[in-house]
Order: C-alpha cells, then sequence, then structure tokens
C-alpha cells in the first residue's frame, strides 16, 4: 500500500504534480509532470511538508539522453557526480555503473539556488520498470549544502542529541571519531530524542522558528517506520522529548540544530530540531577529558568537520563567517572519551 507522505502529493492548478519537504529549515518544492516524478525516495519522507511557499523550487523533466558538456569543471567525485559551470548556474552530472559512462541525471541550478531544473535520461531508464529515483542521495544533500551557503547556517558531521529536560548537545567528529558509539551509549541510558547520528544542520535559533512557523506541521505518515526500515522516528505528538518545541518558544536568541535525513551507521534520521546548548568534538582517548576551545580553537575543529562547497571562495568565507558567530553563541569542548557509559555520566555532571 502506497505510503501516506506521498498519496497526499497534491496537483497544481496548471495540471502539474508537487510534493514538498523540508531539510534544516530549508523547504523545498518539486514539480512533475506525473505522480512518479514528484514522489519522495523512503529517506526524505518523514521531512514531507506541507506548506505552499518554498525556498527552493525543483522542475522535473525527462529528456531523450543526456550528453557531456564542455561547461569549466569546478568538481568530480571521482564516482557518483561531477560539477561544472553553466548559463543557468550550476550543473550537476550523475553517474552510476549500471548504466556506463552515460549521464543518468542531470541537476541545474541557479547562483542563489532558489530554482533548478532535475533532467533525468530516458535513455538510461527505458530498460527500469521500476520509477526513477529523483532525488535519492547524493542530489538531495548538495541541493541543501549549496543552499545553505546563502543563509547564516552550516552542515556539520555530528550527533545531535537532546535530552529529555530539552537539552541539546550536539558531538561532532571525522568518519569514526565515535558519533555512533555515543549515540547508542545514550540512547541505552536515556529516553533521549536522536536528531542525527551523522549529520546536523545548524542555525540560528530565530531563523529556524520562523521558518518552521511559516511551513506548519511535517508530515510524519504512521507507516513510515514499517517501509523506510532504516528510520527510528517518533511522532513528536507523543514523544516525552517533545516539550523541547514548546519551552523555548520565548528564546529569540542562541542556536539550533537540526535533524538530517543523512544518517550514519547507528542510523536515526529525524526531521525535528532543538535548541544549541553545547558542542563536543570527540575524539577516543583515555579518561573522558573535557577541554574548553579557544573561539579559533573552535572555528577551525568545526570547520574540518563541516559540508562546505569548496569550489567557490565565497562559501568558504559565508561558512567560516558563520562559524564565528556559533562560537561566540555556543560552548565548545574537546571530548576525549572512552566508549562506556562513563562517558556518558561526564556529561551528565558536567557544568560550564
Amino acid at each position: 500500500m502506497e505510503n501516506d507522505a506521498n498519496r497526499r502529493l497534491s496537483k497544481c492548478t496548471d495540471g502539474m504534480h508537487r510534493s514538498n519537504f523540508c531539510v534544516g529549515a530549508v523547504s523545498v518544492q518539486v514539480v512533475g509532470k506525473c505522480h512518479d516524478d514528484v514522489a519522495l525516495v523512503p529517506s526524505l519522507l518523514p521531512f514531507s511538508v506541507e506548506t505552499d511557499t518554498s525556498e527552493i523550487n525543483i522542475r522535473v523533466e525527462w529528456m531523450s539522453a543526456l550528453e557531456r558538456t564542455s561547461g569549466r569543471q569546478l568538481f568530480d567525485s571521482d564516482s557518483t557526480w561531477r560539477l561544472c559551470e553553466c548559463e543557468e548556474g550550476l550543473q550537476f552530472d550523475f553517474a552510476a555503473p549500471v548504466f556506463g559512462d552515460r549521464i543518468y541525471k542531470r541537476l541545474l541550478v541557479d547562483d542563489h539556488f532558489t530554482k533548478a531544473i532535475l533532467q533525468m535520461s530516458e535513455e538510461c531508464f527505458a530498460d527500469f520498470p521500476s520509477p526513477a529515483a529523483f532525488l535519492e542521495y547524493p542530489v538531495d544533500e548538495l541541493l541543501i549544502m549549496h543552499r545553505l551557503t546563502q543563509e547564516p547556517a552550516i552542515e556539520l558531521h555530528g550527533a545531535g542529541i537532546v535530552r529529555v529536560n530539552g537539552e541539546g548537545n550536539l558531538f561532532v567528529g571525522h568518519s569514526g571519531a565515535g558519533k555512533s558509539t555515543t549515540t547508542r551509549l545514550w540512547t541505552d541510558r536515556e529516553d533521549v530524542e536522536v536528531l542525527s547520528d551523522d549529520r546536523i544542520i545548524v542555525r540560528p535559533d530565530e531563523v529556524g522558528r520562523h521558518a518552521a512557523d511559516e511551513l506548519g506541521t511535517p508530515i510524519r505518515p504512521a507507516d513510515a517506520l514499517d517501509k523506510v526500515g532504516i528510520l527510528r522516528l517518533r511522532d513528536c505528538s507523543t514523544s516525552r522529548t517533545n516539550h523541547f518545541a514548546q519551552d523555548d518558544k520565548a528564546k529569540s536568541l542562541g542556536m539550533r540544530m537540526y535533524g538530517t535525513p543523512w544518517h550514519g551507521e547507528a542510523m536515526f534520521a529525524s526531521p525535528n530540531s532543538a535548541p544549541l546548548q553545547r558542542i563536543f568534538v570527540l575524539e577516543h582517548g583515555h579518561g573522558n577529558v573535557l577541554t574548553r576551545l579557544t573561539r579559533s580553537q573552535m572555528v577551525a575543529e568545526l570547520f574540518a568537520r563541516s559540508f562546505v562547497p569548496f569550489h567557490r571562495h565565497e562559501y568558504v568565507e559565508s561558512a567560516l563567517s558563520f562559524l564565528e558567530q556559533l562560537a561566540d553563541s555556543v560552548p565548545c569542548y574537546r571530548y576525549s572519551f572512552e566508549p562506556d557509559q562513563r562517558s556518558v555520566d561526564k556529561i551528565l555532571h558536567f557544568h560550564d
């Protein structure tokens, strides 16, 4: 049976179909000629929203084939996608081993990341009976990550954990630093809300709250857990930790962290958000030692664990500027920890 979120896809007045989702307070609308063109992939279903406004508007088009172009290349992942400059702004070309050396999908985006065209190759999908996954990873993350360059916000490699009392801690670290381990230790100890165990978006609290007011309530299909499988998402209306969405309404300053669809080994991905109290830079060590970082140290450590497009200097400058703002708003500590419950106890009894 079709899930509720994709079943509720609306039809525009011009006969086109549309769907909407929101990640990190960035809302996206997808418009296409048929239902399958705008159906959300499983990872995005919990992030589906009902709204008439959007920061990014995407139109889906089918092309007979997608030819390689001669635009100036800015980045090549050596496997799944490459980035070039084009007349519209930026051009992302996607490849997969099953299609050989052919481009099966292309994303054309304007310089401000407000309008995009997602082109799909009819030639590549002619022999595939199942619908194409238009917004599958990494398209969704690339789109959001680039949009964040236009706003005071950043995506960090981290696990966001919210306690029952509303305290939000962000544990950042490179792959293998212990984010998923930390997540499991906390979920074994307390009834916490895990926003993500791998990638978190941080932005000023007042920006996020305004966006949430504009968007309304996210759609959380009751059968999403069964169909998606990997998502351990609890309905906010029944979770004891939902009070953080209410108790902090009076706050107008500070930072807020958001869950994303891009989970890690522990497989937590939530559309929820929470006020951010502290940031911990994870590293394996002995004795569970916390060391307060200076402003410059914090900026450097977080930048090294951020997802920032490096192909344009203004994107890097924007990220560094926001990290300075973040360093002035939230305390950050280096956490040399041991992977057992004592590392959780250290945080529980810690005071700035």
